[in-house]
């Protein structure tokens, strides 16, 4: 068995498990313990993964650690593009809108086009890239105008820290799309990395709604850094509607795309 397919078996496994063991996997592929912990080590500079004593976990399943944006990116893509779409419809022609990083904001790249007169406020290097891509593609027909912080760049491709804050608080968005690592009903918007949060903490001071992007593997999910609590949430878009313990959220937006005018908070 090739390398590749030997990753793609440990992948697909952690998909459907939280944690797997070098022992197990070394029998069930047929090769040594010492490959498969040399599989390990390459996933897990990959973001993949994270390597335990005897084993491998989910990243998502320990509180402090950030999965690497090419691989996130590839995973949950029809929710991400569900998201977005319901996302967009909440935005008005020549609205400010600030965008954090992560792979379920990036999908909203190709979707603001729709809405003329946009000013983009961002700390996502590569939503910041696809923006200026599709601008010189489309010939600056319905682009953006995109504002990019500086900072120091995290695995999930955001930029963060003293820089990235200081730039979002000097500026004004009527609203903030927010992706979040975890979105639960006690602990609130949480993320593994304690720079990101106090990044994006400006990131909701300086907006007038926020408004939360979180696929439904990110519902329950609690990391180790507290953005926000859900109350200063105008809504939250996600792809499957969440139990009656997210009440205290004003609006909770999924399939179909719904009513585009956001309800006051009270």
């Amino acid at each position: 068995m090739l390398a590749a397919e030997r990753h793609g078996v440990i992948l697909e496994r952690l998909a459907h498990q939280p944690a797997v063991r070098v022992s197990g996997l070394a029998l069930a592929l047929g090769v040594s313990e010492m490959t498969v912990r040399r599989d390990i080590d390459i996933l897990e500079a990959r973001g993949a993964l994270v390597r335990v004593h005897g084993g491998a976990v989910r990243p998502g399943s320990l509180s402090s650690v950030e999965a690497d944006f090419d691989f996130n990116r590839t995973r949950g893509g029809e929710a991400k593009r569900r998201i977005a779409a319901a996302a967009v419809s909440l935005l008005a022609p020549g609205m400010t809108v600030s965008i954090t990083g992560g792979t379920t904001t990036y999908a909203l790249a190709p979707l603001l086009s729709r809405v003329p007169g946009l000013t983009v406020i961002t700390n996502s290097l590569p939503l910041a890239d696809e923006l200026h891509r599709l601008h010189t593609a489309n010939q600056g027909d319905g682009a953006a105008q995109v504002l990019l912080s500086g900072g120091q760049l995290t695995p999930s491709k955001a930029l963060v820290g003293p820089l990235a804050t200081r730039a979002i608080e000097s500026l004004h968005a009527d609203l903030c799309f927010m992706g979040a690592h975890g979105v639960d009903a006690s602990a609130g918007i949480t993320t593994p990395n304690l720079a990101e949060a106090d990044t994006n903490q400006a990131f909701v001071r300086s907006c007038g709604q926020l408004v939360v992007l979180a696929d439904s593997s990110k519902i329950g999910v609690v990391s180790l850094a507290r953005v926000s609590t859900l109350d200063a949430a105008a809504a939250l878009v996600t792809d499957r509607r969440p139990g009656s313990d997210y009440a205290a959220l004003t609006r909770i937006l999924c399939d179909p795309v719904p009513d585009p005018h956001l309800e006051e908070r009270p």
